[in-house]
């Protein structure tokens, strides 16, 4: 990937960008799962089983995973600042039709409008550091992002349940509609409202055709998380999705101007780093998934207990993630995707052999490290996409990315969670030779099909650019100017 871009367009200040981008970040990644706690709540009141309650969030996750690669392209079209307007005002108007809802279909219906709003806000805010910030702070702002991230990933179960249980449900959407509402004016300050100089007309079907396939891969996941694989729903949908894909990429190769430039999966290095992001995310959400649920089943501990397990992780990521930017900034890309995955196997490894239900140390100890070397990776490897694409292309690789990084989250527990229940069912010893308890046997399967995947993936990693200096190292040679 070889970056053409200019200079970054002025903004007022690069802290105040971030400060406003980060609290949309948390927002938007914590409403995504907030609701999970007060499923039973809301059942009870509307009278719904637990397939019509899934809706309540799968309906969240197909818009969102549809939006995000179609917000990267219209980025390259429309206005950061309209685009934010946008996307926050339809935010806070899916939060209050949910707050307001009488039946199950209309809060249904007003999750769907929320992941409207919501699948903007990763990836323009993305976008928004890699024009507007000086080349020798993208990495650092890349890092606070993944702040905001892992705090709304780690917050949104809590923070919903506490305010859920004193308040009622309904006030989950109200909270989160005053916050939208309260970050418009900020984000209309902070950001540009030039319009890239984008040309040609929209690929619209294409962009169809990705956001259909997209979509319908996570339904089919969430879907064989409930009731597997061999569901006609499950497998169907992905049947779907494929050929919904291979369609898309048919029609990329043929038009003239398709919705994704063709050059970008033609770059070595962007194909693998996509491959990187999915497959990490994969560990990383199937970690975040199945610590807990060890912790209760093996372990005894309860639902609140279980979160504390959680919450060293959480401040980790929140502290260190602005460092993590830095060293990757002057270390080079590769030597710190290294780390991280090392880091990521070592974790999942010490997850396989010792969490046996004795203590809940191991398992602590294994998803901070889990999710402190997922960060190290995914904070490198956004930065090196957002950094490394010409202009005309950040759009659409930065949206692409994202994307199968979002597919990765949903992909990771519905894959581990058939095979746990498949190694349940086989009453059988765990494959670790090392694990030497009796319980949690397929916990330790689980972790180490994570192992697995982090050695495949350092062998992704290795065909990452060995020479490629970083960003800062380049920023003192050009003097590149931007905010402060």
């Amino acid at each position: 990937m070889t970056s053409t871009s200019t200079a970054p367009a002025p903004t007022r200040s690069g802290t105040a960008l971030l400060a406003v981008l980060m609290a949309a970040v948390i927002a938007t990644v914590a409403a995504s799962d907030m609701v999970v706690l007060m499923l039973p709540e809301i059942g009870t009141e509307f009278g719904a089983s637990e397939a019509e309650l899934a809706w309540v969030v799968t309906g969240f996750l197909l818009v969102f995973s549809v939006g995000i690669p179609l917000y990267g392209r219209l980025s390259d079209r429309v206005s950061l600042r309209r685009l934010f307007a946008f996307a926050l005002l339809t935010y806070a108007a899916g939060n209050l039709v949910c707050a307001l809802s009488p039946t199950l279909v209309v809060l249904v219906a007003g999750r769907i409008l929320t992941g409207v709003g919501a699948a903007a806000i990763p990836v323009l805010s993305v976008i928004a550091v890699t024009r507007l910030l000086p080349a020798n702070r993208r990495a650092v702002g890349i890092g606070v992002l993944s702040a905001g991230s892992g705090i709304g990933t780690a917050a949104g179960p809590a923070v919903g349940g506490v305010v859920g249980e004193l308040f009622g449900w309904p006030a989950l959407f109200w909270s989160v509609l005053v916050l939208s509402l309260l970050l418009l004016p900020a984000a209309l300050r902070v950001l540009p409202d030039e319009v890239p100089a984008g040309q040609g007309r929209l690929d619209l079907p294409g962009g169809i055709l990705l956001g259909a396939g997209a979509g319908l891969v996570l339904f089919g996941m969430t879907q064989a998380q409930v009731s597997g694989f061999s569901t006609p729903l499950s497998w169907g949908s992905l049947v779907v999705a494929v050929s919904a894909l291979a369609l898309f990429g048919w029609r990329t190769a043929r038009v003239d101007q398709p919705f994704v430039p063709p050059a970008l999966f033609a770059d070595r290095a962007y194909r693998n780093s996509l491959l990187i992001a999915f497959l990490a995310m994969v560990v990383n959400l199937g970690g975040l998934v199945f610590v807990p649920l060890l912790v209760v089943e093996v372990n005894g501990l309860t639902p609140g207990e279980g979160a504390l397990v959680m919450i060293p992780a959480g401040v980790s990521v929140a502290l260190l993630s602005p460092l993590m930017g830095r060293l990757a900034d002057r270390v080079g890309t590769r030597a710190t995707v290294f780390v991280g995955l090392v880091l990521v196997g070592l974790s999942s490894l010490l997850l396989s052999t010792l969490t046996d239900g004795s203590s809940v140390i191991p398992a602590g100890a294994g998803v901070l490290g889990l999710s402190v070397g997922f960060v190290l990776v995914i904070t490198t490897v956004v930065g090196a996409v957002a950094g490394g694409l010409p202009a005309e292309q950040a759009g659409s690789g930065i949206g692409i990315l994202q994307g199968a990084q979002f597919l990765g989250a949903g992909t990771g527990p519905a894959v581990f969670g058939v095979l746990a229940s498949a190694r349940q069912q086989g009453d059988s010893g765990a494959i670790n030779p090392f694990f030497s308890g009796h319980d949690g046997a397929a916990y330790s399967d689980v972790f180490l099909a994570m192992t697995g995947i982090v050695v495949l993936l350092l062998f992704v990693a290795a065909r990452l650019r060995p020479a490629e200096r970083p960003t800062g190292a380049r920023t003192r040679e050009t003097s590149d100017a931007g905010p402060r």
